[in-house]
Formats: C-alpha cells, sequence, structure tokens
C-alpha cells in the first residue's frame, strides 16, 4: 500500500511535540530547543527526568483523538524513525539494534530542529540519549483506545537496520 503522511500530518505531529513540552516548562523546553547547539551532552541528560512528564502531556493532548488521526500519528513517527536509520547517526549515538531505536525515539521526541539537525549532520546527536517510549507512544495509544494495534500502511519498519539507503 505504502501510504505517506501528508504534510498537513506531519505539521499537526510536531506541533503536539512542541506543545507538550511547551506545558512541561519553559527551562526544559529551552533546553530541548537549545540541544543542536548544546556545549556538551551533559545538557541532552539533563532532560531525562523531564521525559515522563512530557510524554504525559503528549498523551493528554491526545485523548480526543480519533483512531485514525492516531494512526496518522504513528505513520509519522514511523516514517521519522526510518529515515533516521542510518549508519552515520548509529555512529554517534552508538546502541544495540534496540537501543539504536531507542536513540532515535529521543532524537525524535526532542522536535523538529533537532530531528532536522541531526539527519543534517550526524554528529549534533547524542551518545546513549534515549526515549523507548516515544519510538511506539501513538501505536500503543491506538492498542489502549481501540483494542488493536494501527495499520500504518506505510510498507516500512521503524526497526534499525530496516532502512536499508542509510546502511550501505
Amino acid at each position: 500500500m505504502n501510504e505517506i503522511a501528508t504534510a498537513a500530518e506531519e505539521s499537526r505531529f510536531w506541533d503536539l511535540i512542541d506543545t507538550a513540552w511547551a506545558h512541561v516548562g519553559p527551562q526544559p523546553d529551552e533546553l530541548r530547543k537549545g540541544l543542536a547547539d548544546r556545549q556538551s551532552d551533559d545538557e541532552a541528560f539533563a532532560l531525562d527526568p523531564h521525559l515522563p512528564e512530557f510524554l504525559a502531556r503528549l498523551r493528554a493532548l491526545t485523548e480526543q483523538l480519533s483512531g485514525a488521526e492516531l494512526t496518522a500519528l504513528d505513520r509519522v513517527a514511523e516514517r521519522k524513525l526510518h529515515d533516521i536509520d542510518r549508519a552515520d547517526i548509529q555512529e554517534v549515538t552508538d546502541g544495540s539494534d534496540d537501543g539504536f531505536l531507542y536513540c532515535r525515539g529521543f532524537i525524535l521526541a526532542m522536535g523538529r530542529d533537532f530531528y532536522r539537525a541531526v539527519s543534517a549532520d550526524p554528529a549534533v546527536a547524542v551518545t546513549d540519549a534515549e526515549c523507548e517510549r516515544f519510538c511506539y507512544f501513538f501505536a500503543h495509544l491506538h492498542n489502549e483506545r481501540f483494542g488493536c494495534f494501527p495499520e500504518t500502511g506505510s510498507g516500512i519498519s521503524r526497526e534499525s537496520g530496516a532502512n536499508r539507503a542509510g546502511w550501505s
């Protein structure tokens, strides 16, 4: 089928992440926004204690979404995780197959600007920074609310090593 996310779905995805972080508070949100220009990885790890609240805020923001809307968000997450499934990024983030997936979850959870920065220059990534729960966040919400995991129809996998173009 190879369905792809629309520009509107991608925009909504990134907007939800930004809104959730804004609700966590100004200090963590500013720290997140400055990750690409950080002086050390310690700044990234300072966000670890805020990840559970970010995910709780994101969950609250999506409470009223339909199954189709959650599927669309999961399709965006799946595509974005797939696109940064690359050897040059794994070289910086480190990690086993699962560990690299969780590192990509962290990259995605930090928002559009950090995601784009890492995609353009893998050296911007953070070694061993992980957000496992974000990798399947929308899929798990869909399952909790509707009793099944979403069928994204993308024909791709978010698992490490699945993006053949990234590992040539």
